[in-house]
């Protein structure tokens, strides 16, 4: 069963036009990254917020794909857009 991670990123002020480019180059990286299924970017109206809304196979290979960006750098990189460390969230879809 896979999981649906939620990632609530609040967002520096004017920093959507460098973060964006910053996302084009990155997320085939993380479509790309074993376990990964999908991937969706969705910003607030005011651009003050991101969520990335993403399924994995598993939590563990979400948990992998994490420490595989903080050791590479690109963890701190995405940071430098953030106001705060983002919220993450795991979901387990209910057979209602």
């Amino acid at each position: 069963m896979s999981v649906r991670v939620t990632l609530n990123c609040p967002l520096k002020p004017g920093s959507v036009t460098l973060l964006w480019d910053f996302l084009e180059n990155n997320l085939p990286n993380v479509r790309g990254f074993k376990g990964n299924l999908n991937v969706s970017v969705l910003f607030s109206e005011d651009n003050s917020e991101m969520l990335l809304d993403e399924q994995w196979l598993t939590r563990e290979s979400h948990l992998a794909y994490l420490q595989h960006i903080d050791e590479n750098g690109v963890l701190n990189q995405l940071a430098e857009f953030l106001s705060a460390p983002p919220e993450i969230k795991y979901f387990i879809q209910a057979d209602l």
